[in-house]
């Protein structure tokens, strides 16, 4: 982080900036990532149909 003398406001670097970001290394995380989404997919369709 580095103050700029001129503005007084705190610039930082693009690495430092950058958001978080989904780590699936092991497979047992990606089934439960992928059975989530899936999951979630089915929720919205039955209550588009129950409607």
């Amino acid at each position: 982080m580095v103050k700029n003398k001129e503005s007084e406001q705190f610039t930082y670097s693009g690495e430092k900036a950058r958001q978080g970001e989904i780590i699936l290394r092991t497979r047992t995380r990606r089934i439960i990532f992928i059975a989530g989404l899936v999951g979630f997919i089915v929720l919205a369709l039955a209550v588009r149909l129950a409607f």
